[in-house]
């Protein structure tokens, strides 16, 4: 006899049936709603894995994170990572500051001008000018 990886409840399976046939998912959350529904019918991890085409541990993670979070293992948990520093305000302004007229005595703006009259004008605490770099190549 075949074990059984996972064993959904009532509720949960008709929860992600439900969730499956909407249709409009994220595709990580999609191959976990099916996975775990492959796994309550009786699939291997194996087979799920080739049917989705992931990992044999992705699939058995899947199962295991069910049997402690429940529907939760659904959802990606927060990453750990650096906070973002400039916001997009603090981009608008530095973008629109690079289209006004250069300081007297300047041709153009340079980044390190952009740089400088940002933190002067208190737009950020602090900006490289590789950063203002960044920032106008993302706009038109």
């Amino acid at each position: 006899m075949k074990k059984q990886h996972v064993q959904l409840s009532d509720p949960d399976r008709t929860y992600l049936e439900d969730l499956i046939s909407k249709g409009e998912l994220p595709v990580k959350m999609y191959q976990r709603a099916l996975g775990l529904l492959e796994l309550d019918r009786g699939k291997t991890y194996q087979a799920v894995a080739d049917i989705l085409g992931v990992s044999h541990n992705s699939v058995s993670g899947w199962g295991q994170k069910y049997q402690e979070e429940r529907l939760q293992c659904l959802h990606d948990k927060p990453r750990s990572g650096r906070p973002v520093e400039i916001d997009g305000m603090q981009r608008a302004k530095i973008t629109a500051l690079a289209c006004s007229q250069a300081p007297e005595g300047y041709g153009a703006w340079t980044l390190r001008l952009l740089a400088e009259k940002a933190v002067e004008l208190e737009y950020c605490e602090h900006v490289s000018h590789s950063t203002v770099s960044e920032i106008l190549k993302k706009t038109n």
